[in-house]
């Protein structure tokens, strides 16, 4: 691998590394990770906290060359086929609107997704392996492709692999590789 960039978040306080590390790249090397690898990352969202313990989650998992990759690829916008086409592994996260405990709806669906989605990116740093959340698809699209039921919501597809050289993208999406990470800072958005 060349020219293989790192982007640690500058921190306040001490954060735990894995944190730190982690950012959303656009380039991803070829290399597929392997299914041990992958069952790991899958581990991790396996025992991800959920309301009521309900698991509200289902991913649909695409490896690169599989129908179901070119499916979850078919459903992202323009913008984000010109990079994502660069990921060996791209996964959808889909959660369940009704409780399969209750039957009845249930309203912390989406935010136990989000928290599946956070097991499996921090699991997979561990791992070495990086990921792209994206919100940039097209929910009708992966409902038709996967012939979801009424009950089920796309909510995010990520992109998924190790990380790639820059030099892959053209020079738009190699300038973001390239920028600082910015964030808010903790008084903007903690009050006591």
């Amino acid at each position: 691998m060349n020219n293989i960039i790192s982007k640690p978040a500058d921190t306040q306080y001490s954060i735990h590394p894995l944190l730190a590390e982690r950012y959303s790249p656009r380039t991803f090397d070829h290399k597929i990770p392997d299914a041990d690898i992958l069952n790991r990352i899958f581990e991790a969202v396996r025992w991800a906290p959920s309301s009521m313990n309900d698991q509200p989650w289902s991913l649909i998992a695409g490896i690169k060359g599989t129908s179901t990759y070119d499916k979850i690829f078919e459903s992202l916008v323009e913008f984000n086929q010109k990079w994502a086409k660069l990921a060996p592994v791209l996964i959808v996260i889909a959660g369940n609107k009704k409780s399969a405990k209750t039957a009845k709806e249930n309203s912390a669906y989406k935010y136990d997704c989000g928290q599946a989605a956070a097991y499996l990116t921090f699991q997979a740093m561990q791992e070495d392996i990086y990921t792209h959340q994206m919100g940039g698809f097209s929910k009708e699209v992966l409902i038709s492709n996967f012939s979801l039921d009424d009950h089920t919501e796309p909510l995010v597809v990520i992109a998924l692999g190790y990380r790639g050289s820059p030099d892959n993208l053209d020079e738009n999406f190699r300038k973001m590789e390239y920028s600082k990470r910015i964030r808010k800072q903790i008084a903007d958005f903690v009050s006591y």
